[in-house]
């Protein structure tokens, strides 16, 4: 007996040992077997052989010793893992060393690498930069810091180069929104969604502080000292503190050339950007908790600034004088814990105060010192209640359980603004938002489903002649539908769609702005259809250790859209109305690849191409009928290559932004040349421990950085007339205690 088990466990090793190694997948072996097949053929052959030879062993005894009388009993083993959770609504995600590598100052230059996005900025470095996702306009994306929405009920947009990059760990764009369904019912309210993560303390090897001291300087004067604090007060409550000055005078040479549409140059002429400087300060503060299933967090913020506004190069004024200070101030905090088994509440609360003055004391123009407070008080609860199924711990090449999710929300707002315009009517807005949804996971299926209903009651407390009374609007309802399919569990593929329904309602500047104001305005309704597809695969012991590619084609429509129109016969008075109506079509590509070189150097490339069609169908008496609207390119895209070895570091960028018009008459006067940057960015980092060989958690880390930007000094213009810088850089030092 104990021969022929020793002859089975023979066979059965060698045939364990004529499965080829070499059989893994790599990328120019798709015929071979998959890397997941070949684990779990591996996986099943070992077991095979253990339980052989445990076989072999107890028989040996028995025959050795017959008076051993028992049976031996060998569990059950499953080898399981957490399935991964691919978001059901397309994401694009900037993090980690990626996002810290790309030469960027502000949240919009992050931006602006991913596809769909347009970026709107008006020179300089403390210049306007608002972004623009999928032609529907930068009313249409919602901007949220820490996961609580940004506001702006005066004019509904968020100037994105207020933020700077110094404190941001990760940035991610969701298309219809965010890929949860356990979330403030505002996170439902948008056609886009722009979440903005701040870094939260981590505390490695014991330690109970950490101390990031940076230095930054660059052109145009640029001075940016920064300072980041975390201490661990115990090992349940963090506390982190972060303060920035930046100060720049903003002044750089650049060419401005004008060609007429016969070819003829009317000017071709070299000045320097006046009047751009900029000198801002910000500070932040915050604790963060854990509970036992939970956790919280309170932040503030505040940011104080002034800074000139360089203005449009017309009737060859190449100097403006206008001046703009800002103070914005929030408390935010957030509460989220499982109560009951299958049953999660999330609490949300926020206070905000904006000041803003703008200064023209030009006289020859108009001279113009306006000054608005906003205070806005957000409140926000959110429940989720498991349905059906359980957490999806399954074998990866399983299907998932059935898993069924619903969760109710509801938020309330209460906006004001103040200002010193003559005849202003000081508006309030109360705003309840309730919001349904329900998730389900099943096999090779995901689902989200939402209806969010919005609830809006102005009310004016100095009514004039031209608005005896607030807006009246009415309650609206809006759907989304999201789906996602993976045809094969063994492969990351997924084919996804949604559609949704959404508005934006007119800003208090659309409805009370002093002669322009209109109170009958609609709501601005966007529809969205979207179609894609999603494709990773991971191959390890592989030159090519990972690729990623993303397309997805869409078609949006923008109904009631919100213009400013001359009022009478002259081009001085303006007013709001209903008036335009516009269709998109598109087509957004991304692609990554990861190489695991010799000699462990890593280099990753990333790409983003985006198409779009965007057509004023407006009025088909007009020249604009049918054109493509205002700044949108037909192609654009962007490229990342970064490559790391130890501590060093170097990343190489690329923006391409193609052919478009300044106005949706597409003729040859409003025809605006493509323009492209290239830009490169050289780190090291520098441990002292391993310099010195000490093993003291004292001793510092440096980091080191030299940017180069638009490197081939391109001469372009994102807006007519306004300029922007040609070849410039950065230094960066930072010590990390």
């Amino acid at each position: 007996m104990y021969n022929y088990f020793f002859t089975l466990a023979t066979l059965a090793l060698k045939k364990l040992l004529n499965f080829h190694l070499p059989s893994l997948t790599c990328l120019f072996e798709e015929k071979l077997v998959p890397l997941q097949t070949f684990l779990e053929m591996y996986i099943r052959r070992l077991t095979y052989l253990l339980l052989v030879l445990c076989a072999t062993s107890v028989m040996a005894q028995r025959e050795s010793l017959d008076s051993l009388a028992h049976t031996l009993t060998l569990d059950e083993v499953t080898i399981s893992a957490r399935r991964r959770d691919e978001p059901v609504v397309p994401v694009q995600t900037l993090q980690g060393e990626r996002l810290e590598a790309l030469s960027t100052q502000s949240v919009a230059d992050a931006a602006r690498y991913f596809s769909g996005v347009q970026i709107k900025d008006y020179g300089g470095v403390g210049g306007l930069k608002t972004i623009d996702v999928r032609s529907m306009g930068s009313n249409h994306l919602g901007v949220f810091y820490d996961g609580i929405e940004i506001g702006n009920a005066q004019n509904g947009t968020v100037d994105l180069g207020k933020f700077s990059m110094e404190n941001i760990e990760q940035l991610s764009l969701y298309n219809g929104q965010k890929s949860e369904i356990f979330q403030p019912a505002k996170d439902y309210g948008s056609a886009g969604t722009l979440y903005i993560r701040t870094r939260r303390p981590k505390f490695d090897n014991n330690k109970r502080y950490n101390v990031v001291v940076t230095m930054k300087g660059g052109t145009f004067g640029l001075a940016n000292p920064s300072i980041l604090y975390e201490q661990k007060l115990t090992d349940n409550i963090h506390f982190s503190a972060n303060t920035e000055y930046t100060y720049a005078h903003g002044r750089y040479h650049f060419r401005y050339r004008k060609v007429m549409p016969s070819g003829l140059v009317a000017w071709d002429t070299t000045a320097v950007r006046q009047n751009g400087d900029v000198n801002t300060w910000r500070a932040e503060a915050g604790f963060f908790g854990y509970l036992p299933d939970g956790k919280w967090h309170v932040k503030g913020y505040y940011y104080d600034s002034e800074k000139g506004i360089p203005g449009a190069i017309v009737n060859n004024v190449w100097k403006n004088s206008q001046r703009q200070w800002d103070r914005n101030a929030f408390v935010q905090a957030n509460f989220t814990k499982t109560l009951l088994t299958g049953y999660d509440m999330q609490v949300n609360a926020k206070y905000s105060n904006d000041y803003m003055r703008y200064l023209n004391p030009d006289t020859t123009l108009m001279y113009i010192d306006n000054s608005f407070v906003q205070q806005e008080v957000y409140l926000s609860m959110a429940h989720r209640v498991k349905m059906a199924g359980a957490e999806a711990v399954v074998p990866t090449w399983q299907a998932s359980p059935l898993s069924w999710d619903m969760s109710v929300s509801a938020d309330y707002q209460y906006n004001t603004l103040d200002g010193n315009l003559a005849n202003f009517v000081f508006p309030e807005r109360h705003t309840t938002l309730v919001a349904a949804a329900t998730q389900l996971y099943w096999k090779y299926l995901r689902l989200q489903a939402s209806v969010l209903g919005t609830f809006v009651k102005d009310k004016i407390h100095q009514p004039t002649l031209t608005t005896p009374t607030a807006s009246a609007q009415k309650p609206q309802f809006t759907p989304a539908i999201f789906f996602s399919y993976q045809p094969y569990l063994k492969e990351e593929l997924f084919l996804r769609a949604f559609y949704k329904r959404i508005f934006r309602m007119p800003t208090f500047n659309d409805l009370y702005y002093t002669d322009m104001g209109n109170i009958s305005l609609l709501p601005e309704y966007t529809t969205q259809y979207d179609g894609g597809v999603q494709y990773d695969k991971h191959f390890p012991k592989c030159l090519l250790s990972d690729i990623s590619l993303k397309v997805d084609g869409y078609f949006n429509q923008v109904k009631n859209k919100i213009v400013a129109i001359p009022k009478g016969n002259g081009q001085y008075r303006w007013q709001m109305m209903n008036y335009g109506y516009v269709e998109i079509r598109g087509c957004d590509i991304n692609a990554s690849a990861t190489f695991a070189l010799p000699a462990d150097v890593c280099l990753v490339i990333a790409g983003s191409y985006t198409y779009q069609k965007a057509q004023d169908f407006t009025d088909k008496s007009e020249i604009t009928y049918g054109g493509q609207i205002a700044y949108i390119p037909w192609h654009s895209g962007s490229a990342i290559a970064n490559l790391r070895w130890h501590g060093l570091g170097l990343n190489y960028s690329f923006i391409y932004v193609g052919e478009r018009y300044h106005n949706s008459a597409n003729i040859p006067a409003n025809y605006e040349r493509p323009w492209y940057t290239h830009d490169l960015a050289l780190s090291y980092d520098l441990e002292l421990r391993q310099l010195l060989h000490e093993h003291k958690h004292s001793l510092p880390r440096l980091h080191f950085a030299l940017e180069i930007n638009n490197m081939l000094n391109q001469q372009y213009e994102v807006i007519l007339n306004y300029p922007m810088p040609g070849i410039n850089g950065k230094g960066i030092i930072k010590v990390i205690f």
